[in-house]
């Protein structure tokens, strides 16, 4: 899963939480039912686990290139320099 497919799996999970939760609310408002109103709602838990969970192809449509071995040995990696803590400004007193 890449960056943009994590993104829109915690969005499309968000929605679909909330308006599940609104679903079995207002279902279970009307119905009297508190049971009625817990069970709308696992199942939504459900379904919106099977949607978002799951490496599905939608979510892997911009996928990251990495370097291959052989151009890493090409490009090292800097070092970090010791001048960088040696800049200090001077105390005035």
């Amino acid at each position: 899963m890449d960056w943009q497919g994590q993104s829109l799996a915690e969005k499309l999970m968000q929605i679909m939480l909330l308006g599940f939760a609104v679903i079995a609310f207002g279902t279970g408002y009307l119905t009297a039912s508190f049971q009625t109103m817990i069970l709308i709602y696992a199942v939504g838990v459900v379904l919106t686990t099977l949607v978002t969970v799951p490496n599905w192809p939608v979510f892997n449509r911009h996928p990251l290139k990495w370097l291959d071995p052989s151009e890493v040995e090409k490009h090292p990696k800097p070092q970090p320099s010791s001048n960088v803590n040696s800049k200090k400004k001077p105390i005035k007193k």
